[in-house]
């Protein structure tokens, strides 16, 4: 059996279990922005709709965990400001807050919420945030909602798509394809806004 076919990603997922989705969700809500959050949800409740996870459980962890993981972000941009990009490393890069700067002149106080289905832009928006766009006891409220619609409607779509799939197909042989095709329609709107932002300022 090929290494990466549906039923090797379940037995991954389930072998890092609750705190392992967690842990990922917390760590690029704040400062990894490489790591697959979307595709991880969506693949999370697919997971919980075989019985190997309680869906509950998976939905408030993950939401919690991403409630804190951008208020960690937001306390790095309020104690650090600019200071954390003046020279790019790997993490930080000049580039990801300018875009992210932009991203926040656009949209205001709603891009806490929005950025959440924005890779890359989500893990520096809170960080953005910090910074000065806005104040804490906004941010908080705004990073609940943002969080709450992110992680239950990411991992219920998850938990749909098996059972809906299951009705016709043998969803273990899909699931790669289908979390495939979540992983580059979550990177679309990142990519419209970086062509937008980069086709703005050649204008």
């Amino acid at each position: 059996m090929h290494f990466f076919d549906g039923q090797h990603l379940r037995e991954l997922i389930q072998s890092i279990g609750y705190l392992g989705v967690w842990g990922i969700i917390f760590a690029e809500s704040c400062i990894a922005f490489f790591l697959p959050g979307d595709s991880l949800l969506v693949t999370a409740g697919f997971i919980a709709f075989k019985g190997s996870l309680n869906i509950w459980g998976l939905m408030v962890g993950a939401f919690i965990c991403a409630v804190a993981g951008n208020s960690v972000g937001y306390t790095l941009g309020y104690r650090f400001g600019r200071r954390l990009f003046e020279k790019d490393t790997w993490l930080f890069k000049r580039k990801h807050l300018v875009s992210t700067q932009n991203f926040a002149d656009k949209y205001g106080k709603k891009m806490i919420i929005i950025a959440r289905f924005m890779p890359i832009v989500r893990t520096f928006a809170p960080i953005v945030a910090g910074i000065g766009v806005m104040k804490y006891d906004i941010f908080i409220a705004y990073n609940i909602i943002g969080g709450l619609i992110w992680t239950f409607g990411l991992t219920i779509l998850g938990y749909a798509l098996g059972y809906f799939l299951g009705q016709v197909v043998d969803v273990d042989k899909f699931l790669i394809p289908i979390i495939v095709v979540i992983i580059i329609a979550s990177f679309i709107p990142s990519i419209i806004h970086f062509y937008q932002e980069r086709k703005s300022s050649k204008s």
